[in-house]
């Protein structure tokens, strides 16, 4: 059994095999944890099993829309439930992998909290222009952008990128292309705007500074230290492909807007979200920093609900779950929370979103056995 003692408590930490315990043995009430569990299963998401149907359904109001990506069908409900560190509950098939959408967003964030904690970005209030100089934040309104801004989404970076636009994501109901091209910019800061082409533009920022491909930096620094399968894969588009270097390099997605994102199963996904309700620290060594783990969660001025590619619940929009929760949340379904007050971890896939607060309140219901 790996273990860590860290401030006068000793953590758990899963090798190959993660260790389960009764709820008796977590001090959790059985039937409120089955209650969770079944709420879980009959809550399934209501969209399509083949995800190039569901998306574009959901997308078909954006000019262009086109799948550029790899995509697959999703699997049915699958979630773990960690308490202590150890499984408490467990349902579907959790090494199946799957599509997670924009729960890729919060993998992306980590890449950047280790550029920082590396020093190749010497601060989030830099503007990104200095250090990717070439025509992606050239302009006056581009070069004011701070890497802080993509982070929590308030850039309103305007351009295309591999055939994508920033205007035709997600764009207004009201109006037309020519007036959505032709919008006046927001200060850089300002406002919250969830937009995938404008976290691919990050995604493509840190390729700069890292200078080789994403998926090989997670790899190396995160998901081969926590002891994550060989299964999980990370795609960009077939059009996504940059030089650097003198080598063609795949710029990843940070979802699965257009196709691409994180391929992962929910074993994998736990191991993630554990690193971080562990604040960075696997095993006795600080994978990321402390630092980055309490600033990716800390709300951002523009949207109390969002911080660094991680959601909050500091407006409380999950009700009755306590608000100092964040969670890595995609399209589909596909959660990570985290909930360090109850030493709690929910991987959850395929959850209907409206039955996110009460599946998260009823495992936290199952701590409070008397």
């Amino acid at each position: 059994m790996a273990s860590c003692i860290a401030q006068g408590q000793q953590w758990y930490y899963p090798d190959t095999a993660w260790q389960k315990r009764s709820p008796a043995q977590l001090k959790l009430d059985a039937a409120a944890l089955d209650s969770a569990v079944s709420f879980a299963l009959r809550n399934e998401v209501k969209m399509e099993e083949d995800l190039r149907i569901a998306n574009m359904k959901s997308y078909a109001r954006e000019p262009g829309y086109t799948i550029l990506g790899p995509m697959k069908h999703r699997g049915k409900p699958a979630g773990l439930i960690i308490k202590d560190g150890y499984i408490a509950a467990q349902w579907g098939d959790v090494e199946r992998v799957d599509m997670t959408f924009s729960a890729t967003k919060s993998y992306l964030s980590t890449v950047a909290g280790l550029a920082v904690d590396a020093g190749l970005i010497r601060n989030m209030a830099e503007r990104v222009s200095r250090y990717v100089w070439d025509e992606t934040f050239a302009g006056a309104h581009n070069e004011k952008i701070t890497w802080r801004h993509l982070l929590d989404q308030t850039s309103d970076w305007s351009g295309c990128q591999f055939d994508v636009c920033d205007w035709a994501d997600r764009p207004p109901r009201e109006g037309g292309p020519d007036e959505w091209r032709a919008r006046k910019l927001l200060e850089p800061g300002s406002q919250f705007e969830y937009n995938d082409a404008r976290v691919n533009v990050l995604a493509y920022a840190l390729l700069q500074v890292w200078r080789k491909p994403l998926p090989q930096v997670l790899k190396e620094k995160i998901m081969d230290p926590i002891g994550a399968s060989t299964t999980w894969r990370w795609h960009g588009y077939h059009n996504s492909f940059v030089t650097l270097d003198g080598a063609q390099v795949q710029s990843v997605s940070g979802g699965g807007h257009f196709g691409g994102g994180l391929f992962i199963n929910t074993l994998d996904q736990a191991r993630f979200g554990y690193l971080f309700l562990r604040r960075g620290k696997w095993k006795g060594q600080q994978l990321i920093s402390q630092n980055w783990v309490a600033a990716a969660q800390q709300p951002s001025a523009a949207n109390k609900s969002y911080g660094l590619m991680w959601w909050t619940n500091a407006d409380e929009e999950l009700k009755g779950v306590p608000k100092n929760i964040y969670y890595a949340a995609g399209f589909g379904g596909n959660y990570i929370v985290v909930d360090e007050a109850h030493d709690l971890l929910i991987v959850t896939r395929w959850l209907e979103p409206a039955a996110l607060a009460g599946l998260v309140s009823r495992v936290i219901a199952a701590t409070a056995k008397k």
